[in-house]
C-alpha cells in the first residue's frame, strides 16, 4: 500500500510539541480561497512548468518521445505518468518540476526512525498535515499505528472533513489532534471553501469525547469569519461543544508565490495580513464569552 505525499519537513517546531517531523499527504477536499499549499490539493502527482527557465516545455517531452502532453494553466498534463522516468531532467534548462511522490510505510518510517533521538530529547514526535490527511485516511492510520509502536508522539493538523467511523478509526492512534474550525455557518463555509461544516462539527463532537488531545484552530480570514460578531458565535458554538479554548490562527500571505508558480489566480492577493495586535478585540471577544482564545 502506497500514498501520495508531497513533502516530510524534518525538524520543525510549529506543528506540535518538541522538534517534529512533519509528513505532508497530498490532496484535500476542500478548495479554501486562502490556502497556503495550493499544490498541495489535488490527489495525484503533478508536473509543473517553470516559465522563467523554459519558453517550449512541449518541445523538450516531445523530444523525449512524450507525446500529446498538454498544458492547463502551468500544470502539464500527460496522457499517462510514467513512474520509471525522471520527468525533471527532461528539460535541459530546468523547467519542470513535480509535486509528489509514492511512498509506502516502511519508506516513510526509514526517514522519520533517522532523526528519533530529536525526538525522544526535546519531547517532540511526527506531525501528518496536508493537504488533507484524511483524503488518505487508512494509510494514514497504518503509519500513526507504526510510529505508535516505535513510542513516537503522534499528531495530525486537519479540518475533519471525512466520515465519523474513518475519522474515529483514525484518531485511535493519536497523540494530539489540531483541528481547523474555519466558520460555524456552513452556507458561509461552502461559499469560501467549497464544502458544508455540518460533518466537521460532528467529528469535533467525537474528538471532544475521545481520549486524544484536540487543539481546534480557527484561521481569522479578513471578510469571512473576523467580524466580532464572528468571534461571538464562534464562542456560542464551541461552548455548546464542550470546548473551553481555541486557538487563533491569524491570516497571512505565505502562499501566494504558490499560486503564480501554478499560474493559477490567487484572489486573496490583495488581502491585507493579520497579526495578533490586529485581533485584541476579537480575541477579547470570545474570553468574555467563555473561550480561552490564544494566539
Amino acid at each position: 500500500m502506497q500514498a501520495t505525499i508531497f513533502n516530510i519537513q524534518k525538524f520543525s517546531l510549529h506543528d506540535g510539541p518538541g522538534i517534529r517531523t512533519v509528513v505532508f499527504f497530498k490532496g484535500c477536499p476542500l478548495r479554501c480561497r486562502w490556502c497556503s499549499n495550493p499544490e498541495s490539493q489535488a490527489f495525484n502527482i503533478q508536473l509543473f512548468w517553470n516559465r522563467s527557465k523554459c519558453d517550449d516545455i512541449l518541445g523538450c517531452l516531445e523530444k523525449q518521445g512524450i507525446k500529446n502532453a498538454r498544458l492547463e494553466e502551468n500544470e502539464i498534463i500527460l496522457n499517462h505518468y510514467d513512474p520509471t522516468i525522471d520527468y525533471e531532467t527532461i528539460c535541459p534548462h530546468g523547467g519542470i518540476s513535480i509535486e509528489g511522490y509514492q511512498a509506502n510505510v516502511d519508506d516513510i518510517m526509514e526517514e522519520i526512525m533517522k532523526d528519533k533521538v530529536f525526538y525522544d530529547e526535546s519531547g517532540g514526535g511526527v506531525t501528518l498535515s496536508g493537504g488533507e490527511v484524511l483524503g488518505q485516511a487508512f494509510f494514514a492510520t497504518k503509519l500513526l499505528e507504526a510510529l505508535k509502536e516505535a513510542n513516537i508522539h503522534t499528531t495530525a493538523e486537519t479540518t475533519g472533513y471525512a466520515p465519523t467511523p474513518i475519522f474515529e478509526k483514525f484518531i485511535e492512534p493519536l497523540d494530539l489532534l489540531l483541528y481547523d474550525l474555519k466558520h460555524y455557518d456552513s452556507d458561509m463555509h461552502v461559499e469560501y471553501t467549497g464544502v458544508p461544516n455540518e460533518q466537521i462539527i460532528e467529528n469535533i463532537k467525537v474528538a471532544l469525547n475521545s481520549k486524544t488531545e484536540i487543539i481546534i484552530r480557527i484561521p481569522v480570514i479578513p471578510n469571512f469569519n473576523d467580524s466580532l460578531e464572528d468571534a461571538k458565535q464562534f464562542s456560542l458554538l464551541l461552548n455548546k461543544l464542550g470546548a473551553t479554548k481555541v486557538n487563533l490562527l491569524p491570516f497571512h500571505q505565505f502562499g501566494m508565490n504558490k499560486y503564480a508558480m501554478m499560474g493559477r489566480e490567487y484572489t486573496m492577493k490583495d488581502v491585507k495580513q493579520y497579526y495578533p495586535e490586529d485581533l485584541v478585540d476579537y480575541q477579547q471577544t470570545m474570553i468574555d464569552h467563555g473561550i480561552d482564545a490564544y494566539f
